[in-house]
């Protein structure tokens, strides 16, 4: 470390180039500020590189060889069908690469500074950035941290070996022949299914009663529909206590009802949760920003931490830990560094799992909407009514609206099915802007589209459906 230099003027310093940080450097240049922006890994982050990106690759590529699989339900023939695992990881490896180097063309083409290494605050306006070439010193007005997250590490399953996290699952050489999952969250009944239609035995460890717990349970009972297709085997209520591992497989010793069992497979992914990346040399301590019990940086409405010129964003301050959420922050961040009067406003995260069927999830449930008071009306649309889903084989799914009785306002909706992560957008908006069912009945959708079913849904509450029988009053 250079003792005694100069330190260089910087209008904004950030602190991670994910989709939270990346964004907040390109919006903070934007609105005339000097940026540069610092990430110890690729530039991208861990949704880019090792999270979000790859591991839809993934699925994609498992969705097709599944529909290879049974080309005969549609009349075609596909013989010989096979899988090369290797040009699998190339195909993924590629979409990466175009994903971070767009990523890294955008922050250079908004004049943003780029720098691949470590920092370290040396106080409250001044920080280290060093790799193993240089290590300037940096004096900065403001600053925007945005340091994400990682696998939370269990002290029974240390990762290494045959002891996977996340990052490993969607690197490995070859199909494994199986795989034992902890945690039916998002994240493991992705990388589980996505895998088992690859032909991989999983078997999937989840402690609470149904897999996917963040979702409602006519929708995660769709999923599991699925996964028994796909030969997926879920124990429910299990208490994963131990794991041994040999250098061809491992086994894990669990809980379930009170009795102890074991199982052994090639790997063992497990997906509990993140730790937010507040600790480690950074130096939060060090400068004082105040941090939750958890580890979570204390922030405003404007993502002002405890230092007012020191803001935090994403997976390290609380909320839920989305890539979509950091990017909104950033912006409001990034704003409020200029002076705007940008506030977080989280009336209506969306929440996706792209699971086979998707699920996705905006504003409130039902159970949440009767909880804020309101009189609530349910209406759900089956898949099954509409042409462009039976086209795609996607007649189980459904889309259910959460509407105010009396006025008709949106509060919330929840779709499980075909392309339900873009179907999302167009509810989102609607409670974004104070739409009510009718707004959304009297909006025109394309036919034959899935779009269509958002609007069969709004009429089924309006109590005139057309593709669907009115329950009876």
């Amino acid at each position: 470390m250079v003792v005694g230099d100069a330190s260089l003027d910087i209008d904004t310093l950030v602190i991670g180039a994910g989709p939270g940080g990346y964004v907040a450097a390109i919006r903070a240049a934007q609105l005339g500020q000097k940026v540069i922006i610092a990430d110890k890994g690729k530039f991208g982050g861990v949704c880019l590189n090792v999270g979000c990106i790859p591991s839809k690759a993934l699925i994609n590529a498992a969705h097709h060889y599944e529909s290879m699989l049974h080309a005969a339900d549609y009349g075609l023939s596909a013989d010989n069908v096979g899988v090369d695992f290797g040009k699998v990881q190339e195909y993924k490896g590629s979409v990466v690469n175009k994903m971070t180097s767009g990523v890294e063309m955008l922050l250079k083409a908004n004049k943003v500074q780029l720098f691949q290494g470590e920092v370290m605050f040396i106080n409250e306006h001044e920080a280290r950035l060093f790799n193993d070439q240089e290590a300037p010193r940096y004096r900065f007005k403001n600053c925007i941290i945005a340091t994400g997250s990682r696998p939370i590490e269990l002290k029974p399953f240390p990762f290494g070996g045959r002891i996977l996290s996340s990052t490993e699952a969607l690197s490995l050489p070859e199909v494994p022949k199986s795989i034992v999952v902890i945690g039916g969250g998002y994240i493991g009944a992705e990388l589980g299914q996505m895998y088992a239609k690859f032909g991989t035995e999983i078997t999937i460890l989840e402690g609470a009663d149904t897999i996917l717990p963040g979702f409602d349970k006519d929708m995660s009972q769709l999923v599991v529909k699925k996964l028994k297709k796909n030969k997926v085997e879920i124990v429910n209520g299990a208490l994963a206590k131990s794991a041994e591992q040999t250098d061809k497989d491992v086994t894990v010793t669990y809980e379930v009802n009170g009795e102890t069992k074991t199982v052994t497979a090639e790997y063992l992914l497990v997906t509990v949760g993140r730790r937010p990346n507040t600790d480690g040399e950074l130096g939060l301590d060090l400068i004082g920003i105040k941090l939750t019990d958890r580890g979570l940086v204390e922030v405003d409405d404007q993502c002002r931490t405890s230092i007012p010129h020191i803001f935090a964003i994403g997976d390290i301050v609380p909320g839920a830990a989305l890539a979509h959420k950091a990017s909104y922050e950033a912006k409001v961040a990034a704003e409020a560094i200029a002076g705007l009067p940008s506030k977080v406003d989280y009336k209506c995260i969306p929440a996706v799992a792209f699971t086979d069927p998707e699920c996705a999830s905006v504003g409130y449930t039902e159970k949440e909407a009767k909880e804020k008071g309101y009189n609530v009306k349910s209406s759900k649309f089956p898949f099954g009514g509409n042409g462009r889903a039976v086209t795609l084989g996607g007649a189980d799914g459904f889309m259910k609206i959460i509407s105010e009785a009396d006025t008709g306002l949106v509060l919330g909706a929840q779709i499980a099915g075909v392309e339900a992560s873009n179907m999302i957008a167009e509810l989102g908006l609607a409670i974004e802007m104070g739409a009510t069912v009718e707004d959304i009945s009297l909006t025109i959708h394309a036919h034959p589209t899935l779009g269509e079913i958002t609007m069969d849904a709004a009429e089924l509450a309006l109590g005139h459906p057309i593709h669907t029988i009115a329950p009876k009053k």
